[in-house]
């Protein structure tokens, strides 16, 4: 399995959770065309090569919820979907949050990322 992550500093909040158990891959940012940001300035081909190499199973996108972060998930998992199986991390309300003071796009999300109750 491999975590991937835009920054080195996001590996430190996965690490905390103590509920992930892989490697993880730095990109070294986002896609970002108004920025001149673009694949190649990424560390994407080295990722596509570490699927390419075999044993993984799984690669988590763990980008930003940020317009250039899911920009970047969606262009990576159409990129190795076919080779791995690709998740991303969900999305939703944070714990003791109250639904009035959460915002439509939060809201929407943990509507659509539902899961049946344990």
């Amino acid at each position: 399995m491999i975590c991937v992550v835009e920054e080195p500093a996001d590996v430190i909040p996965i690490e905390r959770t103590h509920e992930y158990r892989g490697r993880y891959h730095v990109l070294g940012g986002a896609l970002s065309p108004i920025d001149g940001i673009d694949e190649g300035d990424l560390r994407i081909s080295e990722l596509r090569q570490r699927v390419a190499a075999g044993g993984i199973t799984e690669v988590i996108l763990a980008t930003n919820p940020t317009t250039t972060g899911e920009a970047t998930a969606i262009h990576i998992g159409d990129l190795l979907r076919s080779q791995v199986s690709v998740t991303r991390l969900a999305a939703g309300l944070p714990v003791g949050a109250d639904l009035e003071h959460a915002d439509e796009v939060t809201l929407g999300r943990a509507v659509a990322g539902r899961r049946t109750t344990d």
